[in-house]
């Protein structure tokens, strides 16, 4: 989901009055950026405070492990319980699906609600109540999503205990499934495709479920201290052929899911916080996953535990409040299949600038993606014989990489000039500084692989 799938952002293309509302009540980030271009490595950011690859939470492929979430790193609801916070997931978790070392419930969750990989069926689902396994019962994914995170609130939101609820919708995210009902007013409208006619009705569908969510909050007493936030893990996702093409409108950004220009990592974040945050504003400071671990526990007043490893986010919570405060504005990108190449989809932005390296091609390839279904449907299987450890499939990565490229983000949001020509120095100089970190993380990643 990208700038261009809200409807105040769109022109009112995609119907979402719950966000459009929410955007104009509460606070308003227009430089907010996920961890990577793709889901779970950045959802391993935000619970974490951490670059993905220092995580080992790298690529989408759970029959591979590339999804899993260190044992070592210590997350926000970790932290959160430990304070007497009360926690709970409900939604899609993709950071270990096929271990139980790396439930939710083991990584600092109470409770949870959720399927475990990276993509699933709208009607056809498997999900874990807790450690238990359910079948498909009727209920449309989404919906089901809201009904549990009510039902969360409901035992949790007025009690005396505080509560931390991570409620991760998978819409849009394919398979491109929906209720009639909605998918018929955008059809009817003759403006878009079959493909995005149902993306934007899984969207609605969505907004509803999260004005019920809120509503909830509203009964229970305890919305005036409820830190509410919402955000995508990734830009607007495109591609796909004839009639089900979901290529569609994202404002003003060049790229898309996938892509480490801004289209790919530049998302909408909201956070609504009457007790604590003068609402209606916008902020247009630069905010990153991972500055979300040190802020929430800031504004939770609770501490890092010492014994946990070094994030590298900034607790943004005086900004947010329009006060003198620390920003971290030098920020890096990397992201391919399988093991990570250097110099390959990679970003630096530094104040005003942003280095890209263009993608590889050969560095995208998913020979063993029949493995998806299987990890869709066939769980059982996936748990009984564990993740494929052989090595990456044959990949012929050539050495002479594309151009890189540099851009002035404040003069040129939508990275169409590129500077590389007219600021060598400063090229050189972020190429090095690019390259320097991914050595580091990749050398922390790959002892985390040598452990594992």
């Amino acid at each position: 989901m990208g700038w261009g799938d809200f409807g105040i952002y769109s022109d009112g293309r995609c119907k979402t009055p719950t966000l459009d509302a929410l955007a104009t009540d509460g606070v308003c980030l227009t430089q907010s950026y996920t961890a990577l271009p793709v889901c779970n490595p950045s959802r391993a950011c935000l619970l974490t405070g951490r670059y993905p690859h220092r995580t080992g939470s790298i690529d989408t492929l759970e029959w591979r492990g590339l999804e899993r979430l260190a044992l070592r790193e210590r997350t926000l609801p970790d932290m959160l319980k430990a304070a007497g916070y009360r926690t709970g997931l409900v939604g899609k978790w993709h950071l270990g699906a096929f271990d139980d070392r790396y439930h939710p419930m083991s990584r600092g969750f109470d409770e949870a609600v959720c399927f475990r990989g990276g993509m699933h069926d709208y009607y056809d689902w498997r999900l874990e109540f807790g450690r238990e396994v359910r079948r498909a019962d009727g209920r449309y994914l989404t919906d089901l999503w809201t009904e549990e995170a009510c039902g969360f609130l409901e035992r949790h939101a007025g009690g005396e205990a505080p509560f931390f609820l991570h409620v991760t919708y998978n819409a849009p995210h394919t398979p491109l499934q929906c209720p009639e009902e909605d998918v018929a007013p955008y059809r009817e409208d003759g403006r878009f495709n079959e493909g995005v006619s149902t993306l934007y009705g899984m969207i609605t569908r969505m907004d509803r479920g999260i004005g019920r969510i809120l509503e909830t909050l509203e009964k229970s007493g305890a919305v005036e201290n409820t830190i509410v936030i919402f955000t995508s893990d990734n830009g607007s996702q495109f591609g796909g052929k004839g009639a089900k093409c979901i290529t569609r409108f994202n404002c003003q950004w060049n790229g898309a899911k996938g892509s480490i220009y801004e289209g790919g990592i530049r998302v909408p974040l909201i956070v609504r916080w009457p007790a604590g945050l003068e609402g209606g504003r916008t902020c247009d400071f630069m905010v990153h996953f991972a500055d979300w671990l040190p802020t929430l526990l800031a504004a939770c007043g609770v501490e890092k535990p010492a014994d946990s490893p070094a994030i590298e986010g900034v607790n943004v919570l005086p900004r947010l409040r329009g006060e003198e405060g620390d920003v971290c504005t030098r920020r890096f990108w990397q992201w391919n299949r399988y093991t990570p190449v250097p110099c390959c989809n990679a970003a630096l932005r530094d104040g005003d600038w942003k280095l890209v390296m263009p993608l590889v091609d050969e560095a995208f390839g998913l020979p063993d993606i029949e493995w998806l279904r299987v990890c869709m449907y066939e769980t059982e299987k996936m748990i009984a014989h564990g993740v494929i450890t052989e090595p990456d499939p044959p990949r012929d990565i050539p050495d002479e990489r594309p151009p890189a490229e540099l851009y002035n983000i404040a003069q040129d949001p939508g990275e169409a000039n590129d500077l590389a020509e007219a600021e060598p120095d400063r090229l050189a100089k972020m190429t090095r500084e690019v390259d320097n970190w991914f050595e580091e993380v990749e050398a922390e990643r790959r002892s985390i692989r040598d452990q594992w």
